[in-house]
């Protein structure tokens, strides 16, 4: 027997990838899916049940009269499914996230361990405060950190996320213009160019009038132009202003600005959404703050894509505390812990309740471990290693992109579209990110930068990790700069191709329609 000698080549040939296609639609090992409705059938189930029998349709006039057409996948079918379109999601296991203003972090796995505890996992709200004196203490506890670490009396731990507790917080200030008999006269609320983009929303719903103040060039508050604004004082009721505000800067006029709100007979409310940038570092009720609402899902646990879950408990001063909504924790003589619901008693002049319950225990469990674990040593660092990383970004990017104010950022780094040839937009860096594997950082926001992007590497990524994303923006921003069309068509390597935003927002395809078949071809 002789041996086969016949060689075979094993150099790869060079092949342009615009011209590699798929009989399958998948991309090595990402996996093309189609839709439900293209793969599945209304005959096919994963489970057979027995009809029902012997049974009344208690549905009335309102039961289904037709089939659904929802289709139907086998077992091995539905677990293939959601399997290949899990490849299609990015997250913070996979990469560093860079969305400015939304705190997007590692968590420790220790937090979802001790939220899935059956002694906290398992209780409902409307047990026995008897049954549940350890989550009350638990919610105690955090509160006591959230005053400890912002240097306010009271706190009001029932909103539910950012937005919810500027509600809060505002309210309160209602409330204690009301009881000052001031209520119809004060109406007027500052809100500066720089503050989170739901402040002036949160204004209106309250029943307050916005009036806005100008950034100066440092994107900070325009000094002069809120002092214009407070030569009338007598219709302010107060100001709206986030700290470090959204362009990722410190607010250093803030002590400054709080005694002239409070000298117009004004209160003080701080947005809380950067609070990871300065906790362990700077105590809000040393500035003047009379409230802040705390996003505990971006500075102390779970990262919150897909809107949730989140908590915003709002700390509140010493002219705002007797206002707080119930309820609330309180710990009597006797040690045990009970919630006060009522407006009477201890809650006579609360404004009200503005949730059903408590607050997000869960949320709770996850901030009280991440905060005990670390402790207030950990904290300090981790905000700090923010700031840092913050920093090294606009450091690393700045001599090809263009940082619109000068001098250091806080946890956040933002840069304007001053650097990118005409015809290429802030859109089109963001797309080509998607080829490089990351997600897009924020964009067009704050709006008093042109074309901005905000970048938040949070306290959890290495200089490696750090000086990776970097290389691929780095060379993304010089392609921009010269003017390189081929950015108009990213992304090119995703699952799906760009959309016509213009043609998706004004005709928006919201259900799956049968698709036409063409009409048979007539013999000849």
């Amino acid at each position: 027997m002789t041996m086969n000698t016949q060689g075979r080549p094993t150099a790869p040939e060079s092949v342009s990838m615009s011209s590699i296609e798929t009989v399958s639609g998948s991309r090595g090992l990402l996996q093309h899916e189609d839709l439900l409705f293209e793969i599945g059938t209304p005959e096919t189930t994963g489970v057979d049940l027995p009809a029902p029998k012997g049974t009344k349709n208690r549905l009335g006039g309102v039961a289904r009269k037709q089939p659904t057409g929802l289709p139907g996948l086998s077992e091995p079918q539905a677990v293939r499914h959601y399997m290949r379109l899990s490849q299609k999601n990015y997250a913070i296991d996979l990469g560093l996230f860079p969305l400015g203003s939304c705190t997007m972090k590692h968590n420790p796995r220790l937090n979802e361990k001790v939220a899935r505890l059956p002694g906290f996992g398992d209780i409902h709200p409307l047990q026995p405060q008897a049954t549940v004196q350890g989550a009350l203490e638990l919610i105690d506890e955090l509160a006591m950190w959230l005053k400890t670490l912002t240097n306010m009396p009271a706190v009001a731990m029932s909103p539910k996320a950012g937005a919810h507790g500027e509600f809060c917080g505002m309210m309160a200030i209602r409330q204690a213009l009301i009881a000052r008999g001031e209520g119809e006269t004060r109406k007027r609320v500052l809100v500066p160019e720089s503050a989170h983009g739901t402040n002036p929303a949160t204004a209106a719903q309250c029943g307050f009038i916005v009036d806005e103040i100008k950034a100066n060039k440092r994107g900070r508050v325009d000094m002069e132009d809120l002092k214009a604004k407070l030569e009338k004082p007598d219709d302010i009721a107060g100001i709206m202003l986030t700290n470090p505000n959204t362009c990722g800067l410190f607010e250093t006029d803030i002590k400054e600005i709080a005694d002239l709100i409070h000298a117009a007979g004004g209160y003080f409310y701080c947005d809380g959404a950067n609070f990871n940038a300065i906790v362990g570092r700077v105590r809000p009720g040393d500035l003047g703050v009379d409230a802040m609402h705390i996003n505990l899902h971006k500075t102390f646990s779970t990262p919150h894509g897909g809107g949730g879950p989140g908590s915003g408990p709002t700390v509140l001063s010493e002219a705002l505390a007797p206002y707080a909504p119930v309820p609330f924790v309180v710990k009597d003589a006797d040690g045990m812990f009970r919630l006060v619901e009522d407006i009477d008693g201890d809650a006579s002049e609360s404004f009200g309740r503005m949730a059903a319950f408590h607050g997000q225990m869960g949320m709770f469990v996850r901030a009280l471990t991440y905060i005990l674990s670390h402790g207030a040593d950990g904290l300090k660092q981790a905000c700090e290693d923010a700031v840092l990383n913050a920093n090294y970004i606009q450091a690393r990017l700045k001599s090809v992109m263009t940082a619109p104010f000068e001098g250091y950022c806080m946890h956040e780094a933002l840069f304007s579209d001053a650097f990118t040839a005409e015809g290429i937009e802030t859109i089109d860096i963001a797309k080509a990110l998607i080829d490089e594997g990351y997600h897009p950082m924020t964009m067009y926001f704050p709006l008093v930068v042109h074309g901005a992007m905000l970048i938040e590497p949070t306290e959890s990524e290495s200089k490696a990790e750090l000086d990776r994303f970097c290389d691929a923006l780095e060379s993304i921003a010089r392609r921009a700069a010269q003017g390189d069309e081929a950015l108009k068509g990213a992304p090119y390597l995703a699952p799906m191709r760009r959309l016509d935003e213009t043609k998706a927002a004004r005709k928006p395809v919201l259900k799956w329609a049968e698709p036409e078949l063409a009409p048979p071809v007539a013999a000849e």
